[in-house]
């Protein structure tokens, strides 16, 4: 089985226990049974501090207290993202995403073989190319 990266929706859905597609909560408990990674970005980050800046993302506690908890809490681990990999992300085949933070995840998940789980459709049709693996959540 393939360690698996989460996209920032699919971070905020399973943190905030919203229900996600019915094949990707199956990809999630065979990951977490077989001991399998299931990795999350440090541009999640990011991504978690932007949206709860802009009210878009209600937290009752500190987005940096929020963020930590995901790995306190549930079986998370952190992706690398290393300057190479930033730089790769700019240089993807195809027709990449435009989004930055979206480039990133794709890169990362390129770099080091992960199946990304997403809801974003540039992701997903990214995928469809051929240059990741991806499940819709």
């Amino acid at each position: 089985m393939t360690p698996l990266l989460l996209d920032t929706c699919a971070v905020i859905w399973l943190a905030e226990a919203e229900s996600i597609a019915l094949d990707a909560t199956k990809v999630l408990e065979e990951a977490f049974d077989a001991g399998i990674g299931v990795y999350i970005s440090p541009i999640t980050a990011w991504e978690i501090g932007l949206l709860n800046s802009r009210g878009r993302l209600s937290l009752l506690i500190k987005p940096q207290l929020w963020f930590q908890r995901l790995f306190d809490v549930l079986d998370f681990q952190i992706a690398d993202m290393s300057p190479q990999l930033l730089i790769a992300s700019s240089f993807l085949p195809g027709a990449p995403p435009r989004d930055p933070a979206d480039r990133i995840m794709a890169a990362t998940a390129r770099e080091y073989g992960y199946r990304l789980m997403t809801r974003d459709r540039h992701l997903l049709t990214y995928a469809e190319q051929g240059h990741i693996q991806a499940i819709g959540c």
